[in-house]
């Protein structure tokens, strides 16, 4: 059983986040004695982590929620992951677009010879 303020420091987060995982109801705040602190159990550690592991992978917490409610689901969790790599594609669709556009945009730079004109800034000007 550890304080909040311990299992902040161990995982490298605010006590505030937990506070606010608490709000949102994906951990539970466990019942504070009459003399002393809230002291967090092993369950409530591995849930804040697999909050903290959900969220680098790049769910939401609503997503989070979801996730947590579907445990004994695969299909309905697979499903989910399949929507979230759908997005995760698109993004790097777009971040590849973006790549090809700045890439061209750098070049007409680097092959300008007029100082004073700035292809990058006329085709940011131009509508």
């Amino acid at each position: 059983m550890k304080t909040i303020g311990v299992i902040a420091k161990e995982l490298c987060i605010n006590v505030e986040t937990i506070k606010f995982y608490e709000r949102k109801g994906l951990i539970k705040q466990p019942h504070k004695p009459e003399s002393g602190y809230r002291t967090y159990d092993h369950t409530l550690v591995s849930r804040i982590k697999f909050v903290l592991k959900a969220k680098t992978l790049g769910f939401t917490l609503n997503e989070i929620s979801s996730l947590l409610s579907l445990s004994g689901n695969c299909k309905e969790v697979e499903s989910m992951g399949l929507q979230k790599l759908d997005v995760i594609r698109k993004k790097i669709d777009d971040l590849n677009k973006l790549e090809t556009v700045i890439t061209k945009l750098t070049k007409t730079c680097r092959n300008n010879q007029d100082d004073t004109v700035c292809p990058i800034i006329d085709s940011l000007n131009s509508s």
